[in-house]
């Protein structure tokens, strides 16, 4: 027959109830930052509690909720419903300056096109990499125009409609002449040593009205 002082220490050590467990888990697992796994869960529940049955009937009850206990690997955690992800997206403008080289060859080609690689690397005096030919496409700034009628066929660059509308220009000849750029303190009086004559060329003269050998195929490419 059992005794009083053995029957108060069954009563220590009885598990509670498997709707308390679930809430024991629940609140580790809403605290946590991390996920976590049944032993970790186990070791913090009281004595006799069975973490994994709990989880169980955790998950059953989060079925079909706003989140949800999912499994991550041997851990748990509470994540949002896959169905609502898009509730939690953020979309934000992510402002990128363009690298001296980008601006150099855009400037380029706004003036000059359609233009070459090698007719831009020409007037820059330097090679472009493929990088700064992509980004800019890739900014839908510049497109792939006709190719030249010589050897080697090589593809051309224009600007684009995209291009216009970002700088509030209806057409590349509404881009600034040397005068203008001057007195906006973009350009020196004078050109720095070692220019090479094209780069005069870019800006047409200083009334700014001639902006390309071919104003025709200019157009056309826009």
């Amino acid at each position: 027959m059992d005794t009083k002082d053995d029957m108060q220490s069954e009563s220590l050590f009885q598990a509670p109830p498997i709707a308390e467990q679930e809430r024991m888990i629940e609140a580790m697992l809403f605290a946590s930052a991390e996920p976590l796994s049944l032993h970790q869960l186990g070791e913090r529940m009281p004595h006799g509690s069975d973490a994994a049955e709990a989880m169980v009937s955790l998950r059953k009850r989060y079925e079909g909720r706003g989140v949800n206990v999912v499994k991550v690997g041997d851990t748990y955690a509470i994540r949002t419903a896959a169905d609502l992800g898009f509730l939690m997206q953020k979309e934000r403008i992510e402002t990128r300056k363009l690298s001296r080289a980008a601006i150099e060859t855009l400037a380029i080609i706004a003036y000059h096109q359609p233009v070459t690689r090698a007719e831009i690397e020409e007037i820059r005096g330097v090679s472009v990499s493929r990088g700064t030919i992509d980004l800019l496409l890739e900014l839908d700034w510049i497109k792939l125009g006709r190719r030249r009628m010589t050897p080697g066929r090589p593809v051309t660059f224009t600007g684009t409609q995209m291009f216009l509308d970002h700088f509030g220009l209806e057409s590349p000849r509404d881009l600034p002449g040397i005068k203008e750029l001057r007195d906006a303190g973009l350009l020196d009086n004078r050109p720095p040593p070692g220019a090479m004559p094209g780069i005069v060329a870019a800006s047409g003269d200083d009334d700014g009205e001639d902006w390309s050998e071919d104003d025709g195929d200019q157009d056309e490419m826009f």
